[in-house]
């Protein structure tokens, strides 16, 4: 057998990210724990604190447990740190959670209220840096507000929006003294103006939405066309929180990274978060990881946009999902999205893995060949000597002089 190293990677011991736990470190070290792996293979070396391999066979197990076989390539290793990168720390998370919930017990004593819910990406744990805001929604009691929507009157709830404007504001302004509330598509809309001390300062927006006499979900108001819509965020939020708690976590992270690229890499989005969860839901199995995982989500997506078929909702209340570009702008960026993926799973040195995803996530992601160029450019400037290994040149103290020229100073 090759050599065998021992590296230690620190875990959370809940195995949870911050997303999913509403305690824990506030975007440090603290509360993680050292698990022993075990490297096993020919050429297996341990250099500047990472793991390096030759493209021979590497195992890699707990050490603990005395086991072969868990494998991690280096395109997971590279989105480990894009996770990382793009995790909310804690305090912006609970403070979010906090608002949120103060707003939601604010509007329980709401006249004609039914209940209150949680939705959007704080209920579903898959929040990015920074975090914006809080979603959750107000259910009124058909029978308390007759001429609302179109199981009644047909009517649009300005007033009632305007009313629990008036009702949430004193509440909330007990703990937030500067606190304002505002318009938004489905309901108020509240701002803090408290900031952390990071400088963020989430919002919360709140649905104004009604039961419905027949078949599941809510009537959900869209003020800015005066229309009423079907949807189940409640029952979307079940889904989106289902399966196994290992599966359930993983999905999670294919989410948040899908976000990333989404969000940082265009001009424009391809889509809402929400579709993006959805095709996550619909798309990925068991036993898939990180790296697998969002390589299934920009292909499958991709073969069904190019197929002209419709993403549904997945509680089967509302109209099918939209996208927001073509489709075939959409296809072109989850088809590259896709191939750069597969080439870092199949990598055979981690800067292979990080030439890749550069293309996925170039905000998170350096490419070494580019970050290469750029140095020795930098460096190549007349009458300064440049070390030769920095060139690629061998040889011991092998050196040279850019600009330096041995037939004279003329200009040629």
């Amino acid at each position: 057998m090759g050599d065998e190293v021992v590296v230690h990677l620190r875990t959370r011991p809940d195995g949870l990210d911050n997303n999913e736990s509403s305690a824990g470190p506030a975007g440090g070290a603290a509360g993680l724990t050292e698990l022993p792996i075990i490297l096993t293979g020919i050429g297996a070396t341990l250099a500047g604190g990472t793991a390096s391999r030759s493209p021979a066979a590497v195992s890699m197990s707990p050490a603990r447990a005395g086991k072969e076989g868990f494998f991690v390539s280096f395109a997971d290793e590279v989105l480990a740190k894009v996770r990382n990168k793009i995790e909310p720390t804690n305090e912006p998370l609970n403070e979010a959670r906090e608002r949120l919930q103060l707003v939601r017990d604010a509007a329980d004593s709401f006249p004609g209220r039914n209940r209150t819910y949680r939705s959007g990406s704080l209920a579903v744990h898959t929040m990015n840096e920074p975090v914006t805001d809080g979603d959750g929604g107000l259910v009124l009691n058909r029978s308390n507000y007759p001429q609302l929507g179109p199981d009644g009157g047909g009517a649009i709830p300005d007033d009632v929006v305007e009313d629990l404007r008036e009702h949430l504001r004193p509440i909330i302004r007990r703990t937030y003294p500067d606190a304002v509330i505002s318009f938004s598509k489905r309901g108020p809309k509240i701002h803090f103006h408290q900031p952390l001390s990071d400088g963020q300062d989430p919002t919360v927006d709140l649905v104004v939405a009604l039961t419905r006499k027949e078949g599941p979900g809510l009537w959900i108001p869209n003020l800015k066309t005066s229309a009423w819509e079907p949807s189940h965020p409640e029952r979307h939020v079940e889904l989106l929180n289902g399966d196994t708690p290992s599966f359930r976590a993983i999905r999670r992270k294919v989410v948040r990274l899908a976000k990333a690229w989404n969000k940082t890499t265009f001009g424009t989005p391809l889509a809402a978060s929400f579709v993006l969860s959805v095709w996550a839901w619909e798309f990925l199995e068991p036993g898939t990881g990180v790296a697998t995982g969002l390589r299934t989500l920009f292909t499958e997506a991709a073969d069904r946009l190019e197929s002209g078929d419709h993403t549904p909702d997945p509680a089967g209340v509302s109209a099918d999902l939209q996208i927001d570009i073509s489709d075939a702008a959409a296809v072109n960026r989850l088809r590259k999205a896709a191939g750069a993926v597969d080439a870092a799973i199949s990598a055979d040195t981690l800067g292979d893995a990080q030439s890749a995803l550069a293309i996925v996530f170039p905000k998170y992601v350096d490419d070494p060949v580019i970050n290469q160029l750029s140095v020795a450019a930098s460096v190549l400037r007349p009458g300064k000597a440049v070390g030769a290994a920095l060139l690629g040149v061998s040889g011991i103290g092998a050196s040279t002089t850019p600009g330096a020229r041995s037939y004279g100073d003329g200009n040629y």
